[in-house]
């Protein structure tokens, strides 16, 4: 991230329409961040081999490519950095589908400038790798090195998303302790997403989707019933 004498963070705004483009250009820049514009789907890969911006605000609806198209080439390219996007529906599918992808957030048209800028430094916080003593936590044969940003699964490497990996980083901090989706909403999101439980339970069961894949390996993340989420040792089966 950028030090503190100079712009928050760099922001790509992705969005066809060129009023709330600049709209959002112009008051992202006016709360202390530097932003780089696009109009579609080609001028925002462009735009991220230039300027390599920390977050981008990206439009589902798009003229040549939609927003979760866009982020798939990202996520195929090696850009793992985070993404918010933009929807005019409050549709539950395109919620799953911006997670499934690889996307950290969503905001609903219209939307409110403060909530888009509160739910940037939300993401921007909980993307930014921790200090920690010890850089690799160790669940059995699961490894997360913070300062590579890796995870590793009896050696084999696997991608997450930024905040895949903040959510396995905080269940592998509290190996065979139950969280509830309230704490993961708490910890990881550090805002309640208005109560939305669902977006927890997505983000769980993509992330067991990648970790516990091979069927050799023996399940480490576990449901209790009405209650939350564990990282269970083997120790504890």
């Amino acid at each position: 991230m950028n030090k503190s004498s100079g712009p928050e963070a760099r922001l790509l705004v992705v969005d066809d329409e060129p009023n709330i483009r600049e709209l959002l250009s112009t008051s992202l820049r006016f709360a202390g961040f530097d932003v780089v514009a696009a109009a579609n789907g080609r001028e925002a890969l462009a735009a991220v081999d230039a300027h390599s911006p920390d977050l981008a605000v990206l439009d589902v609806m798009l003229p040549d490519m939609d927003g979760f198209t866009l982020t798939r080439r990202l996520r195929a390219a090696g850009q793992h950095f985070p993404v918010v996007f933009l929807t005019a529906r409050d549709d539950t599918e395109d919620k799953v589908t911006g997670l499934t992808v690889g996307g950290d957030d969503y905001v609903t048209k219209p939307f409110s400038l403060d909530e888009v800028v509160a739910r940037i430094r939300a993401v921007l916080r909980r993307t930014q790798p921790l200090d920690d003593d010890d850089a690799v936590l160790r669940v059995d044969d699961l490894e997360l090195d913070d300062d590579a940003h890796e995870v590793r699964r009896g050696g084999v490497t696997i991608d997450l998303s930024p905040t895949e990996f903040k959510l396995l980083r905080y269940l592998m901090l509290n190996p065979n302790r139950v969280l509830s989706k309230a704490q993961i909403l708490d910890h990881v999101w550090e805002y309640d997403f208005n109560g939305d439980a669902s977006i927890v339970e997505s983000y769980i069961s993509y992330l067991r989707r990648k970790i516990d894949r091979s069927p050799d390996a023996p399940a480490l993340i576990q449901t209790k019933r009405g209650v939350g989420y564990l990282l269970r040792t083997s120790e504890k089966r």
